[in-house]
């Protein structure tokens, strides 16, 4: 499952927003039923993940965790504190919870970003500007793809 696309939405008055229509026909060929949603880790964004992907990541982590190290399970606490289980209606509609609505700091236009198996979920606004100068993605990238770059040549 590979999601893919910039997707504008609103959210109606109760927090529910549709799903694009390509990430479901995704879900829908793939079998999933069930989302997990928590906030990114990282950003201030919202992350659906397909229930598979999720439990792949929860083995993942659970893995990783002694069952004797306190912090390690703080960790795996919290993470799975922050996700909730959400499921489509007959519309394609899903609720966002007031809390995480105000987590990622979503008012009522949210963009919807393919990424790979997961989708995130952000305020429109804060996906106007590019995540990072042009320059400084091509040569991210570049270190990413192990590209050194060209010495000049005399």
């Amino acid at each position: 499952m590979r999601f893919l696309g910039n997707i504008e939405a609103k959210t109606d008055a109760k927090g529910r927003v549709f799903l694009p229509a390509t990430f479901r026909k995704m879900l829908q060929a793939s079998g999933e039923e069930l989302l997990v949603m928590r906030k990114d880790i990282h950003q201030k964004c919202l992350v659906l993940y397909p229930e598979s992907v999720w439990n792949e990541r929860v083995d993942a982590l659970r893995a990783r965790v002694n069952e004797w190290d306190d912090e390690g399970k703080m960790v795996l606490r919290q993470y799975m504190k922050e996700a909730e289980i959400l499921s489509l209606d007959g519309n394609g509609r899903f609720l966002i919870p007031k809390r995480y609505l105000q987590m990622a700091e979503i008012d009522q236009t949210v963009r919807f970003i393919g990424m790979t198996d997961t989708i995130e979920i952000w305020a429109a606004e804060k996906v106007e500007e590019p995540f990072m100068a042009q320059a400084d993605f091509s040569a991210k990238l570049k270190e990413i793809m192990g590209c050194s770059p060209m010495k000049n040549e005399e």
